[in-house]
């Protein structure tokens, strides 16, 4: 048996990669014996000896490397667990390479396994293999020699393994030594954990993460003093310990302001008046505050601040009167005009107040003006400097007080100031007459009486009575004149309608004459032939020919306007749809198909009827919401067939969903774009009902891409997302909105063209390009929609740009779906906050970049489609621009788990590496092939996967691409693994 000496140790230069750990057991750390227990024996020995910073420590060898069949235990005390459901294993150790010990035997090892068993309780227990679950097999990455004993310097060799989940309330570790010549230096064991921390003013408490590295924990935090919850705020805790997707926020209450995620009182001078996140403010001009913690400044003296005015606002007081009053009398109006005081109290709020007075001789004689008189447009509250004032009295003095007010003249004590006019009015003729009646009535006289004007300004001299036959039309009048206000009219034809007007007048002149009036005489009863009776034959026979000649004259009007109807429509060439859409030849116009009365109208315009006999049905390839979706052929007229995909409407269709199904037809139907999905024809008149579109080899774009996986080029990628974008910028200069722009609504043919389709949830935009379609109700695709989209209903193009950004990242990510797993409600919030999707792997800086413009939060500063197919025009013509790849480094600390970051410097061992991507089941597969180092992962090939045992589709090219960067890195530079 050889004697190991723990020699001088080469510090590790390692650093921690955690930071939020809790130590369950540290070696180092203990005073004395460790008293864990070897068996056999004389197996594993407990020595003394020093670290790399020569601080004593106790340690475990063993060397039996001269004696065959070795299997030697050493089993640690029990290590209580804690509230950890995971733990990591840290050893640091050295080992001696087998082929520097002289005359050993062939059973000579460099590995030793590591392995533990849960307990509740702390008990003694003999050592029985099958009582413990083997974690792993260490391998040293660097072994000593003869020649380094002698230099008594060697470096420490330091593995990470990871144990869980774990379930009861301890357990054991034990070190099997099978014949190899190894000191444990040390054993640390760990848990990690998200520390206590404050964020958006919100405390999180320490917190476990989970078991599964994919699984993210979510924290409910609790507000800091002297803040409240605008939005639960929520993190989430990652299997690394760190926090993740800061959501909701808490905000310092009035008078409060956040200093370092802590809530101070405002300073003396300063205030806040409502819970927020802002910083206290100055008190505004005209105010003051002695005390600290100020929801609100106090005005200065004799400045006044209303109930409605913010405490942002300077305090203000009353306006100066109003200046330079001029007035324009006319008769028994007048007009008053003036200019705005020259101080407004330092307010916008400033109006009007007209006080009217009619005076005796002297001003001391006045007294408020009666109720009759009109303002226009009001007496109080004018905006304007200018008031007319009407029905004031004839020859009448009256003095006008104008004011000035504003929002704090009420909190004044002193009265408004105001400007006063005197005026006196001008003689007016009288108002008109407005009550006539009539009092007795024959076949030839009738009697009217009527009532004095209103306002008759004056003495009236008399009154004039202008009066016809109705049938006349004023043609032919007689005038009247009565001192009285009463007539009688004789001299009148029997049972004839006639109409009256009656006017006054004074010295002034004749008022306005009164409304007509409509009186008719009694009828004639004791004479009917004679010149009567040929009057009435007359009569008839003039009716009849103006009938005859209606008649006539119409049916000539009417063909004359047909003949030109027809040749202006042919001149034109337009097209009349029924709903009153007018479609120009050239000019590419979409109807909405809503708009129609019958829909079935609407089907048959734009979509085209196809013979049943025609479609051969092959197969089901799916399920639509109304039926069964399928492929098959059609035959065209020319005899030839062609792939089709048909939608096929289920059996028991109500006629709503009849109409549903077709206006998808009747909307595809319009266009005519190599980048939007092309209608073949409808089945309408047999069943099943059936939609027949162009057949799509690849299917949907997203499913495409995940089984495809990092197998396309940069470019390849980019020629899809160009086709998609020319599609959208065809349907926007129609002034279309998608509104579910989506990876799974985009098909793919077989020469990877891409296709728009889906138009389920479109909907027209008005003539206005600016104009947005109001939904109302229904889902929305909350993870592509755009935050104006789903806060308030409306969707434009910008919109659809918002949801092209998106597009752009699954085509990015190889179909990776959108915010993961996070829940809607958790992806509308982040959104809110700013918070972003980050770049996917190896994603040019260009493309990520115009994701992020797609992603404005004010669409109008997002790019229009026309403009996304230049940017990306030009990038595959200059394809080195997409070279440049995002720097994932830069990436805010707050983002969500990149789940496809896959670089291996990041990891401290190749199965760190293999969980980074996803694929830890292979660990052993690894180790046993010999793929312990970087320089030995970077030259693996595809085939060589294969041979290690990759079997599941898209994993070997998930680890292709990570090695691609390892081998980048390793080229630069030496990589730890």
């Amino acid at each position: 048996q050889l004697s190991l000496v723990l020699p001088t140790l080469l510090p590790c230069t390692c650093p921690d990669a955690f930071i939020s750990t809790v130590n369950l057991l540290d070696s180092k750390s203990v005073q004395g014996e460790l008293g864990w227990i070897s068996y056999p024996l004389h197996g594993w020995e407990e020595i003394s000896g020093v670290d790399e910073h020569y601080i004593p420590i106790r340690t475990y060898q063993v060397c039996n490397v001269m004696e065959a069949s070795q299997n030697n235990w050493l089993r640690t005390t029990w290590i209580r667990r804690d509230s950890a459901q995971k733990v990591y294993v840290e050893l640091k150790f050295t080992l001696r390479d087998c082929n520097s010990i002289p005359l050993v035997l062939g059973t000579c090892k460099e590995t030793f396994n590591l392995y533990y068993m849960e307990s509740d309780q702390d008990h003694v227990l003999k050592f029985r293999e099958s009582q413990f679950v083997k974690i792993d097999t260490i391998a040293a990455d660097e072994s000593f020699t003869q020649m380094d004993l002698g230099d008594r310097i060697l470096k420490l060799n330091t593995e990470v393994r990871e144990v869980g989940p774990m379930s009861k309330k301890g357990f054991y570790l034990a070190f099997q030594d099978v014949g190899a010549c190894v000191a444990l230096v040390s054993v640390r064991v760990f848990f990690k954990k998200c520390p206590f921390t404050t964020r958006n003013l919100a405390m999180f408490p320490d917190t476990v993460p989970g078991v599964d590295s994919l699984s993210l924990v979510e924290v409910r935090g609790s507000c800091v003093n002297r803040s409240k919850e605008e939005d639960p705020p929520r993190m989430y805790c990652s299997t690394d310990g760190e926090w993740l997707v800061p959501i909701g926020k808490c905000l310092c209450d009035p008078g409060y302001e956040d200093r370092g995620n802590t809530c101070q009182a405002c300073k003396p001078g300063f205030y806040k008046a409502f819970a927020g996140n802002v910083k206290c403010a100055k008190c505004p001009p005209h105010s003051h505050t002695q005390a600290q913690g100020s929801v609100s400044c106090k005005c200065d003296r004799s400045y006044f601040r209303s109930d409605k005015d913010p405490a942002s606002m300077a305090c203000s007081r009353p306006p100066s009167a109003p200046r330079n009053v001029f007035s324009n009398i006319n008769e028994t109006s007048v007009i008053l005009e003036w200019s705005w005081p020259d101080d407004m109290g330092g307010r916008k709020d400033v109006t009007f107040n007209v006080v009217c007075k009619k005076c005796g001789a002297g001003p001391a004689q006045c007294e408020p003006c009666l109720s009759h008189v009109h303002f226009l447009p009001r007496r109080a509250g004018l905006a304007n400097a200018t008031v007319t004032v009407g029905e004031l009295l004839a020859h009448t003095n009256y003095t006008f007080e104008i004011e000035a007010v504003n929002g704090v003249s009420e909190l004044s004590s002193s009265p408004p100031q105001f400007t006063a006019v005197s005026i006196t009015t001008n003689q007016a003729a009288p108002s008109p007459v407005t009550v006539v009646k009539k009092d007795r009535m024959s076949r030839n006289t009738i009697a009217l009486s009527w009532q004095e004007p209103e306002h008759p300004n004056g003495i009236i001299l008399d009154y004039e009575v202008k009066f016809y036959e109705k049938q006349e039309q004023e043609t032919s009048y007689t005038i009247m004149r009565s001192k009285q206000t009463n007539v009688t009219i004789n001299g009148l034809k029997p049972e004839t309608t006639y109409l009256f007007q009656i006017r006054a007048r004074t010295a002034a002149g004749y008022g306005s004459i009164s409304r007509k009036f409509e009186f008719e005489t009694s009828p004639d009863s004791f004479s009917i032939a004679g010149e009567n009776s040929q009057v009435v034959i007359i009569a008839i026979s003039t009716a009849i020919a103006i009938v005859l000649f209606t008649v006539v004259t119409y049916i000539v009007i009417g063909r004359f306007c047909g003949y030109n109807k027809s040749k202006h429509l042919s001149d034109d060439k337009r097209i009349h749809y029924p709903n009153g859409h007018i479609k120009l030849p050239g000019l590419r116009t979409y109807v909405d198909p809503h708009t129609y009365e019958d829909p079935n109208q609407a089907v048959h315009e734009f979509a085209k009827e196809l013979d049943c006999s025609f479609i051969a049905i092959d197969k089901v390839v799916g399920a639509g919401e109304f039926g069964e979706v399928c492929s098959g052929r059609l035959r065209l007229a020319s005899k030839k067939e062609i792939l089709v995909a048909i939608k096929t409407l289920k059996v028991g269709y109500t006629e709503k969903q009849r109409r549903d199904f077709l206006s998808e037809a009747s909307i595809m139907g319009q266009f005519d774009h190599p980048n939007i999905i092309h209608l073949e024809g409808v089945v309408t008149k047999s069943k099943p009902v059936m939609i027949a579109t162009e057949y799509m080899e690849n299917g949907s774009l997203d499913s495409f891409l995940r089984k495809h996986d990092a197998q396309f080029t940069v470019i390849q990628l980019v020629g899809m997302l160009r086709g998609i974008a020319s599609g959208m910028k065809y349907l926007s200069d129609m002034g279309y909105v998608h509104r579910d722009l989506a990876a799974r609504n985009i098909l793919v043919n077989s020469n990877l063209v891409c296709k728009v389709s889906d138009f389920g949830l479109s909907r027209v935009l008005e003539d206005d390009p600016e104009a947005a379609y109001t939904t109302r109700g229904g889902k929305i695709p909350i993870r592509w929609t755009a935050p104006e989209a789903i806060a308030y209903r409306k969707f434009t193009s910008a919109s659809d740009v918002w949801s092209y950004g998106i597009v752009l990242w699954e085509v990015m990510s190889y179909g990776e779906r959108p915010y993961w797993e996070m829940s809607n409600q958790d992806v509308i919030k982040a959104v809110d906050e700013g918070y972003r999707l980050p770049p996917p792997m190896d994603c040019p800086a260009a493309l990520y970049q115009l994701m992020l413009d797609c992603w404005q939060k004010d669409r109008n500063n997002r790019p229009k489609f026309e403009q996304i197919v230049s940017i990306l025009d030009k990038l595959i013509r200059n394809p080195s621009n997409l070279k440049i790849i995002t720097n994932t480094a830069a990436r805010p600390s707050n983002l969500l788990l990149d789940r496809n970051s896959a670089d291996i410097s990041a990891f401290r061992s190749v199965g760190d590496w293999l969980d980074g991507v996803r694929v830890g089941q292979y660990k052993d597969s690894f180790t046993g092939a010999g793929y312990t180092s970087s320089d030995m992962v970077a030259k693996l090939t595809s085939d060589d996967l294969k041979k290690i045992g990759f079997t599941l589709s898209g994993h070997p090219n998930k680890v292709v691409s990570s090695l691609k960067q390892l081998e980048t890195h390793t080229r630069n530079g030496p990589v730890a693994v």
